[in-house]
């Protein structure tokens, strides 16, 4: 296919009023008019020529440069494959009337390979729309989350860039435009949580309507866009631009090198003593993970022991289930007699609704074993739990759970941590949640001396590193007897004196240390240099 360079300008005829276009006179000197760009492409698939035109290069270098690239994108399909020649035809008359720059070779090659469209650019959002449908076998959860970061942050951050030109400045931009929102919201947050405080001491029913009227019009409170949220935010558009790279869609794949800093999980306290007259003052929980001491755990359960859910917390406390999984339990899982606990489902929590699910990690499939005196709760809590299903008669529903409502219900997890809340702060003992009684498990086998292997496998962690990170809280007086036990391995003899100088009557086989501050150690010592 023909094609060619050539200078023209818009200088014009003054007789005829007409540019002159390649014939002007002046076209000979450097600097007047431009280069042009004519090339013939394949035949339109009706039959219809077509060539490609384009103006205005200033050197004939740049116009013979984008000539050179049309041309070798007109040899990517072969004489032999009309459809192909017809593709790559219909890709540059779109280039030449949108006026964009000629496509790099490599990259169209690349999606002709692959059959993609030449002329049809994909947005990230679109792609992320593509990606999220065909997740068939993603457990609710996790696609729930996918979809949140998508639809929250992503779509609208985002979502119009060209999948293909998408790079890291982009994301930078949008975890800036994040981190920018955070303030916002915390700003937002703090003038409700003001003018709420100065509803409460507002005196008079009109003052207090125009207040109420007044925090009505204020944004909501809102979280904050957490380090951690952002990281699987990250981690969601490194797995989608991950598929299309394996689908040959794209090369690279910014979310990977894109820096954010890590999210540091809250450490884990003690309420020692110290800390629990400090929340006595202020009210405050010293951090939000908090775990009771062995004294606190049992006094929690004396005051609870008369509770129809008893056996429920008492297994959380000593086993450390998760929630969902001690909601999901169902009664053949417990094999009393075996004394042993097979975790094999759990209800989660999916708005308000309850579903039942696999557990949370493949490792959370376990069997653990169980103490006597929890075997012993179990079977009171089963013939109290028979007793009500004679009480309720026909209206009671085989759930086949272990713990149920009084009707056999399925517990929901959300009312389950209400009430759990409600016990804590009738017990007066100091605040924790729900999981941080599972927390508590966790330290107290650890405290008890049981390997970190066997702690792990009954928490249903995939790895022993992750329950040294979350859940090893030291207590005070193991850690105070760990000190002692180390102080108690270096052996010892009997003490020199202290303060022992060289007129001093050291013990027999022990030379007496010179005094450096005697004057006449020091003159000594200038005459020995």
């Amino acid at each position: 296919m023909t094609g060619s360079t050539f200078k023209r300008c818009a200088c014009r005829n003054p007789q005829t009023g007409k540019q002159y276009g390649q014939s002007c006179p002046k076209l000979t000197q450097r600097r007047h008019g431009l280069w042009n760009v004519r090339q013939e492409l394949p035949l339109r698939e009706d039959g219809t020529r077509r060539t490609f035109r384009r103006s205005g290069y200033a050197a004939k270098t740049d116009a013979q440069a984008d000539l050179d690239k049309i041309r070798a994108l007109l040899t990517i399909p072969g004489e032999d494959d009309p459809e192909g020649r017809t593709r790559i035809g219909d890709l540059l008359e779109a280039v030449a009337t949108n006026k964009e720059p000629v496509p790099d070779y490599e990259e169209t090659k690349r999606k002709f390979g692959t059959g993609q469209s030449l002329t049809v650019h994909t947005t990230v959002g679109e792609w992320l729309d593509l990606w999220i449908a065909g997740k068939k076998r993603l457990r609710k959860s996790a696609r729930d989350r996918y979809e949140t970061d998508i639809r929250v942050h992503l779509r609208p951050r985002i979502g119009h860039h060209r999948l293909d030109r998408l790079r890291v400045p982009h994301l930078d931009e949008m975890f800036a435009g994040i981190a920018a929102t955070n303030l916002e919201i915390v700003e937002a947050n703090t003038l409700r949580r003001e003018a709420v405080a100065e509803l409460k001491e507002t005196k008079g029913r009109a003052a207090r309507r125009e207040k109420r009227e007044a925090i009505a019009l204020m944004p909501p409170f809102r979280r904050v866009t957490g380090a951690a949220t952002q990281i699987h935010i990250r981690a969601t558009l490194r797995a989608a631009l991950n598929d299309a790279i394996a689908q040959g869609i794209i090369t690279f794949n910014p979310a990977s090198h894109v820096e954010l800093e890590p999210a540091k999980r809250p450490k884990a306290l003690i309420w020692t003593p110290e800390l629990v007259e400090e929340w006595q003052r202020t009210g405050e929980r010293p951090s939000p993970v908090m775990v009771w001491t062995p004294e606190q755990t049992g006094q929690f359960l004396d005051f609870i022991a008369e509770e129809r859910l008893y056996a429920l917390f008492h297994l959380i406390a000593f086993r450390g289930l998760r929630r969902g999984e001690a909601c999901g339990l169902r009664r053949h899982d417990a094999q009393l007699d075996g004394k042993s606990l097979t975790i094999a489902t759990q209800l989660v929590q999916d708005g308000w609704d309850v579903r039942e699910s696999e557990p949370k990690t493949d490792s959370g499939s376990r069997v653990i074993a169980i103490d006597a005196e929890t075997v012993r709760v179990l079977r009171r809590h089963l013939a109290q739990q028979a007793g009500e299903r004679l009480e309720w008669g026909e209206a009671w529903q085989d759930t086949g759970r272990l713990f149920t409502q009084e009707n056999g219900e399925w517990l929901h997890p959300g009312w389950l941590t209400d009430y759990f809340e409600r016990l804590v702060e009738a017990s007066g003992l100091p605040p924790i949640r729900l999981h941080d009684l599972r927390h508590g498990a966790a330290t107290l086998m650890l405290a008890a001396g049981v390997d970190i292997k066997i702690v792990s496998d009954t928490l249903g962690h995939g790895d022993t590193r992750i329950t040294r990170d979350i859940y090893q809280s030291v207590l005070p007086e193991v850690a105070d007897e760990a000190a002692e036990a180390t102080a108690r391995l270096v052996p010892r003899g009997v003490p020199r004196t202290a303060g022992l100088t060289s007129g001093s009557h050291a013990p027999a086989g022990v030379a007496a240390i010179p005094n450096p501050s005697s004057p006449n150690n020091r003159k000594a010592q200038v005459r020995s240099i």
